[in-house]
């Protein structure tokens, strides 16, 4: 049972207030998604202006040939201006586990993604991973990163990419 991680480390020069405002509004998420993902939310829009432990929110997603797919995660842990997790509930992946961390630094806010996850299908979702899957998930991953940088500008202070 392999399980993969993917982690991200970005500092952009605004308030630690201003990227827990931006961050913890699951609207937001659209706008840092690549284009040709189909990201669309389908939760009752009045339940997401800002995230709680225990909020279900319902996606559609085409990572895939433009293949619609359902995707659902939770908000299990939220600490206010510190991290919140995201969970799979329902989707393409056996575990998805996304930790947001968010730490002030003397030029703004250093944001950390890490993201734990398996695919089903035993070896067949290895092969997937090593073929497609982790190489579209750092081109998601790089994509948020540089629409981040536009939106917010740039801090050259110790952001990464990673891997």
């Amino acid at each position: 049972m392999a399980v993969f991680t993917l982690k991200r480390t970005q500092r952009l020069p605004i308030s630690p207030e201003q990227a827990w405002a931006f961050f913890s509004a699951p609207v937001n998420l659209k706008k840092i998604t690549p284009p040709y993902m189909g990201f669309d939310i389908r939760s009752d829009p009045e339940f997401l202006d800002t995230m709680y432990p225990g909020q279900v929110i319902a996606y559609t997603v085409k990572p895939l040939l433009g293949i619609p797919l359902f995707w659902m995660t939770e908000i299990t842990h939220v600490r206010e201006g510190s991290f919140f997790v995201d969970e799979q509930r329902v989707g393409p992946y056996a575990l998805w586990h996304h930790q947001h961390h968010f730490r002030a630094v003397p030029e703004g806010v250093e944001m950390t993604d890490l993201v734990h996850y398996r695919l089903p299908m035993g070896i067949l979702g290895r092969l997937a991973h090593w073929l497609f899957v982790r190489r579209q998930l750092k081109q998601i991953f790089d994509f948020r990163y540089r629409i981040l940088e536009e939106m917010f500008g740039r801090n050259d202070t110790g952001s990464q990419l990673g891997s």
